[in-house]
Order: C-alpha cells, then sequence, then structure tokens
C-alpha cells in the first residue's frame, strides 16, 4: 500500500490537533472532510489518515518515550524513507532536510508547532517529474491537474504509442517517421487523455468515493464541481479538435466517430463484465486516425495491427483492474478480474498470444525486416515475465507491472522503425542487376 511514502503535515482550522498522512498515490490529504484517530497512533497501515494529538508532542519530544514505542518500526521505517521531511501548511507544500529519522521527527514536531505561529519557513525545491510539476503549480489549478491525471502520465503513454507504431508502419521504405505527426498525436493523446479522465470522473465519481484508490479524486471529494468538470472538458475537447483538423477530411471524420465511444465508455462496467474490450476499443482509435492520416484511408495491415492493440489493453488493464477487484464487488463494478477470477492468468496467456500473433501478421503485410521481428520478441518476452511473476492479489505489484507497459511502447516504436529504414536496403539488394543497353 505505502509507495515513495513521505510524512506530511496536516493541521485543521482549530490546531488542536495534527495529522500525519502517508502519500501513496497523490497529495489530496486536505480533500478529507473529517479527520479521524486510530488508537492515537502515528500510523496505521489500514487507515490514510494518522492523528498526533498535540499533548502527545512532548511525549515524543523526549526522545524514548512510551508513546513513541507504540509507532510500529516497519512504519516508521516506511514514513521516513528519505532524509526530506515534507509537509504543508494552508499555504503551501514546503521542505525541511535533516541528517537523521531523530532530527527528522524532532524537525517534524516543531515545524507543527511553527504552522500554529505562522512562522515562515523554506519552500519545497520544485521537481521536474510531474508529480513535481504539479505540486508547483498555482494551487487554484491543482486540482484540474489532478483531474487529467497530469501527475500521472502512463495513461498518456498507452495512448499515445500504439499512435506511433501506425505513423511508423505506414510511412515509406527507407524513411523516418514524421517528426510533425508524431508531435501532433502526442499533442492528441495528452489532451484526449484527459478528457476521458474527466468524462470518466463525471460519470463514476459516486463509485470512486467507494473506492480507497478512487476516492481522493477531484470530482469525488468534491474539489471540482461538474460545472467546472464541464467547463475543463470542453476546453480539453477544443483543443484536441484543433488538433484533429491538422489531417486530411477522412481521418477528422474517422476522429470524430469515436466521440461516442469516448463518452459512453465509462458506462460499460455498469452492464457488462467486459470494459476493458470496451477501454481497448476506444483507446487505440489513434491507431486507425493515424494510419488513415498518412495513407488517406484504412487498408489492411492496420486492422490486424488494432487488433493486436486491443488485445494488448485488454492484458494490461486486467492486471491494473486486480487492483479493485474487492472493491468493485462491493460496489456492484463489473470487470475481467471479476470474470477471470482464478482463471485469470490462463485467459491473459491467450489474449498475449494472440496478441503477438496479429503483431507477426501485420509485419508480414507489412514487408517488415528482422528489427521488427526482434522488437515483437522483446514484446512477447516482457508479456510472458508478466504473466510468470504478477501477484494479482498485491495491488503494488499490479499497479507496477502495469507501469512497465510504457516501456514496451518504447521497444516496439524503435523496432518498427529500424524495420521500416532497413525495407528500402533489402529491397534494393533482391533486385536483379540488369545491365544496360548500350547506346546507338
Amino acid at each position: 500500500m505505502f509507495r515513495a511514502i513521505l510524512p506530511i503535515l496536516r493541521t485543521d482550522c482549530t490546531y488542536s490537533r495534527h495529522f500525519l498522512l502517508p502519500t501513496t498515490t497523490n497529495l489530496n490529504w486536505h480533500l478529507q472532510k473529517e479527520p479521524r484517530t486510530y488508537k492515537k497512533k502515528l500510523c496505521s497501515h489500514s487507515l490514510p489518515f494518522c492523528s498526533l494529538q498535540v499533548n502527545q508532542m512532548s511525549h515524543l519530544n523526549r526522545g524514548k518515550s512510551r508513546q513513541s514505542e507504540k509507532i510500529p518500526k516497519k512504519c516508521v521505517h516506511k514514513l521516513l524513507p528519505t532524509d526530506n521531511v515534507y509537509w504543508r501548511n494552508s499555504n503551501g507544500f514546503h521542505a525541511l532536510t535533516n541528517q537523521s529519522h531523530r532530527n527528522a521527527w524532532n524537525s517534524l514536531l516543531f515545524k507543527a508547532q511553527c504552522v500554529q505561529k505562522n512562522d515562515v519557513v523554506l519552500k519545497r525545491l520544485a521537481s521536474l517529474s510531474p508529480q513535481g510539476i504539479v505540486e508547483a503549480s498555482p494551487p487554484v489549478i491543482q486540482p484540474y491537474m489532478r483531474l487529467i491525471r497530469f501527475d500521472k502520465p502512463i495513461g498518456t503513454w498507452l495512448l499515445y504509442w500504439p499512435c506511433t507504431w501506425s505513423i511508423a508502419l505506414a510511412t515509406p521504405a527507407g524513411c523516418l517517421p514524421s517528426l510533425w505527426l508524431l508531435a501532433l498525436f502526442g499533442a492528441g493523446s495528452f489532451f484526449m487523455r484527459g478528457a476521458g479522465c474527466i468524462i470518466n470522473d463525471m460519470w463514476d465519481k459516486d463509485f470512486d468515493r467507494k473506492v480507497e484508490r478512487t476516492k481522493l479524486r477531484p470530482m469525488a471529494s468534491g474539489e471540482v464541481s461538474q460545472l467546472q468538470g464541464l467547463v475543463c472538458l470542453a476546453g480539453m475537447l477544443s483543443v484536441s479538435l484543433g488538433i484533429l483538423l491538422q489531417l486530411n477530411w477522412y481521418s477528422v471524420v474517422l476522429g470524430a466517430a469515436s466521440m461516442g465511444l469516448v463518452i459512453t465508455y465509462p458506462l460499460a462496467k455498469r452492464f457488462t463484465f467486459w470494459p476493458q474490450a470496451f477501454l481497448g476499443v476506444t483507446l487505440n482509435w489513434g491507431v486507425l486516425i493515424a494510419w488513415s492520416g498518412i495513407n488517406g484511408c484504412l487498408q489492411m495491415p492496420v486492422i490486424p495491427l488494432y487488433l493486436a492493440c486491443v488485445l494488448y489493453t485488454i492484458f494490461y488493464d486486467t492486471v491494473y483492474s486486480h487492483q479493485d477487484k474487492y472493491d468493485d464487488m462491493l460496489i456492484g463494478v463489473k470487470s475481467t478480474a471479476l470474470k477471470f477470477g482464478d482463471n485469470t492468468k490462463l485467459w491473459l496467456t491467450g489474449f498475449g498470444t494472440t496478441m503477438v500473433s496479429l503483431l507477426v501478421l501485420t509485419g508480414r503485410m507489412c514487408d517488415q525486416t528482422w528489427p521488427y521481428y526482434s522488437a515483437v520478441s522483446l514484446t512477447a518476452a516482457h508479456i510472458a515475465h508478466q504473466l510468470y511473476t504478477v501477484d494479482l492479489n498485491n495491488p503494488d505489484d499490479c499497479a507496477k507491472k502495469f507501469r512497465s507497459n510504457s516501456q514496451l511502447g518504447l521497444v516496439m516504436f524503435l523496432g518498427i522503425v529500424l524495420g521500416t529504414l532497413l525495407k528500402k536496403e533489402e529491397e534494393s539488394s533482391s533486385k536483379p542487376n540488369v545491365p544496360e543497353l548500350p547506346a546507338s
């Protein structure tokens, strides 16, 4: 449950209690309306909020007190994995560097008293990571950045990489893929993924409140209203439309046809155990748009590529959905994780095998060369490794395996690019040498 956890101090409006929040997926501690206490301990593996009474500070400041002995050693280790203690008051996130865990605790408690006095502290250093950019942004836009999952770019990559595969495969032999199209589809993936997240949250905010992993999302927590989400959605779709209009009209019509899928996909989990299949059909629509953007229409080689990407999405999203399977059972949401149950790995083996076979078929239809098939082999090895090592009952391991798929997308893209570059050389070497006729 705990990953890269840093302690964050929360003080309520009366400053009568101080709360520590282990940060797992985001830093949304302030969204919880009512603070919770768990046996007056600093840490609890079962609750996201842990409390420290003000009258316990003096005991903790003495070093080895009876109260500090109540803190589980394992939990303390996870709460302080580095020498940086991050906390926040009503004005924003701040950091304090310490040389030891004891100094970290003492400084944290000292700063807790400073919050009461509104003392000035050092500002947290900015980071270029997506999470760091969100934290360094003005507080007024942070909820919207989290609404479009700016701090979790894995979804954008999973939308973008299949588009790059299609662009590279449709590129003429011996040429590099168009940087303009790659940039265009990169921007389109970012904005359409953000739009899809907003639509999903608007439909599912009531469900999200009941799921541990999603209950602190901006719309589920009430930080962003339905109207504010709708305005943000309109902006994301407007930019996406501007990007789509850069392509030919065939691609524009094809892209517009996907909006029905984008809007209705979140409803699938209410009626069928196959929402991952609906996601695969929707998420990989860019494969078709990218191909038609280069060739002006859809052609046969893009069909097996599209189906391979759909199966790939079912594969990794089934693993991902195992994180929430117990919450899903309680609230009545359907998924392939619940459909397959103990036979999940058997089903995933079938999906992975069929996906690899379709990628091989795509390569044959596009006359690809050995770098392409090498990338397909690495893809097959990656999928087999995931199947062999994933612990479907461990949410952290499921999330880790899910995130690793962004690396796989890059491997396939590089293999297709190199394979396309070598196509011209092989074609020229296979041509017979015909002697020139003497000039008359």
